[in-house]
Parts: structure tokens; sequence; C-alpha cells
């Protein structure tokens, strides 16, 4: 049977909504799943865990691991895994994801594939699902035997929100002198919804023009609409929105339910952080803006006129 290991990762107290994605993944593809839990006073979160799909969890309580060091926190995934002797580790695309997984690949003799959005098993082996060339492109990446480790992509999945009954095992870590040390955490103030977790954006682009523009314009269908406001690179370089708001594959990448590009050309660095929306609808006056090419319905229009007439009868549909 399959062993898939998943590290997991708390984040401001909680157990990151990433980290459930990675469940989801492994249970779909069945197998043995375990899970490894770490930090200061992690057992509240490694009940959570055993209860939310993550298997056999291993809990690891340290000191040390309080806050994110690479050192310790290669120490703790490392006995994690030869606890389990997994085929598979399953780490989040994140700052700590890709920080440890290449060493714990590198420990293993491990394949790595990273920044994925599917994984499956085939004729025995690991089918990887991940873009290419700023998202123009999806590769297919399929292991040839030994074990792999992976990195998924935040947002990729819908997160587990099933129930299971697991259990919490301790985790015994060595680990030792370490190279740096943790200072302080310093994150920016929260200027808005995280887009990563909305089920509508409305997305403006460099076309709407000015900050006041969006004010008018785009914020109004958001708020109809219950979403979330986002915008393309140029907007966030221009100053009119802050760097959370930015789609794209430097700035979040978001699969909403409904994703709406108002002025967005499709530069496939914007295409890359939200192509994998369940439903899209593309607002621009270029016919030929290659924004159509990823979008479900296109329309074909001036924005300062389309959206607000969209605004308008979304406000009388509502009553």
């Amino acid at each position: 049977m399959t062993k898939i290991l998943i590290v997991s990762e708390i984040q401001n107290g909680a157990i990151r909504e990433a980290t459930y994605e990675l469940v989801a993944i492994a249970q779909s593809m069945g197998g043995e799943i375990s899970s490894l839990v770490v930090g200061g006073d992690a057992a509240s979160d490694a009940e959570q865990m055993s209860q939310k799909g993550g298997g056999t969890v291993y809990v690891a309580n340290d000191a040390a691991l309080a806050n994110y060091n690479q050192d310790a926190y290669y120490a703790a995934v490392n006995a994690a895994v030869d606890a389990v002797g997994p085929d598979l580790v399953l780490f989040s695309h994140t700052s700590a994801g890709w920080d440890v997984a290449p060493r714990i690949a590198a420990k293993l003799d491990a394949g790595i594939v990273t920044d994925c959005f599917g994984i499956a098993e085939e004729g025995g082996n690991f089918s990887f699902s991940r873009r290419i060339f700023n998202g123009k492109m999806e590769q297919k990446v399929v292991s040839s035997g030994g074990p792999v480790v992976a990195t998924v992509q935040a947002g990729a999945v819908d997160a587990f929100d099933g129930s299971s009954e697991g259990s919490v095992t301790e985790l015994s870590v060595t680990i030792g002198d370490t190279r740096t040390t943790f200072i302080e955490n310093k994150s920016p103030e929260a200027q808005g919804v995280d887009l990563t977790k909305s089920d509508v954006i409305i997305a403006g682009g460099r076309s709407v023009g000015s900050p006041e523009k969006f004010e008018e314009v785009i914020n109004p269908l958001a708020g109809i609409l219950g979403g979330a406001v986002g915008a393309s690179r140029p907007v966030v370089d221009a100053g009119w929105l802050p760097h959370e708001c930015q789609v794209g594959s430097t700035g979040q990448i978001v699969a909403p339910k409904l994703y709406i590009a108002a002025g967005i050309s499709g530069a496939i660095q914007h295409t890359a952080g939200m192509k994998g929306s369940n439903f899209i609808i593309a607002i621009n006056k270029d016919a030929d803006a290659p924004i159509f090419e990823v979008a479900d319905l296109g329309v074909v229009g001036d924005l300062f006129e389309v959206v607000p007439a969209l605004t308008k009868a979304l406000e009388a549909a509502k009553g």
C-alpha cells in the first residue's frame, strides 16, 4: 500500500488551509496516510489534524520549533520520514515548503517535483501536473520508482472538509545546534480579503485608469456579488492597490468559483495565477486580447459601460 506523508504548516496559531488541501490530495489517492505537525506546543493542532484526514499524526513539540527554522524543521521532517518510510512526501508550495523539500529529497535520494496542481497514481507510479512557462503550458511528470517529494500550489484543490478517526503519536526529534536564530516575524498589515479564500473575485487591469475608477466601477460589482477585488501587476506597480490584491505568477495564485477580469489583456503572468478558476468572465474592448483564450465567457466591450450595467442588473435582480 502506498505510504504518503503530509508535512503540515501552522500559521497564526492554526494549521494552514493549504495543509488540508494536501490532505484532500492524499485522501483522493488512498493509501496509508501519515502527517507531521510541529510546533512549540502543537498537541491540540495534531489532534485536530488526526480528526480531519491526517491519518497517523506525528507531533514534534520543541521550543526550537515554535517558529520556523530550516535546520529544526528539517530535523523534524527527517524524523517523520524515518518513522513512516513514505513513498510520497507532500509539502505546500510555500516559503517553508520549498525551503525544506529539496533537503528531504536529497536525504531520500528521491525525485522532487515542485509547484504541482494535481497528483495521481498511474500504473504503479505517481503522475504530477504542473504549469510551466508562466502557466502558458501544462506539464505532466511521471515518476519511475522510488520515493518522490512534491510541493503543491496553495489553492490548487479544495481543502478536505470531512472527518476521520486518526491517531496522534509523539515524535522524538534531535535538533541540536542550528545555523540560524529566529528574531521576529513581521507580517504586513491586512488591508482586505484573502484572495486565495474568495469564492468570487472581480479583477481590474490598467485600463481601469485610476484608483478612483476602481472605487467607482470595480468595487460596486464586487460588493453586490460579495466578492473580493483583485488586480493585474501594472495596477499594483502603479500603487493603485496593495500587493495582496495582485493576481498572477508574481502575486496570488487563485481558484475562485467566479473570476471576472475587467480591462485585463491577459498576459501569461496574470493568467498563470487565475486560469484554475471554475468560471472566468472576461470584459475587454479588444476582441483579440489573450484573456479571451482562457475565458468561459467573453464580452467585447467598454468596461466602463459593461461593468456598471452588470452591477445595475444584479442590484435589480436582488430587489
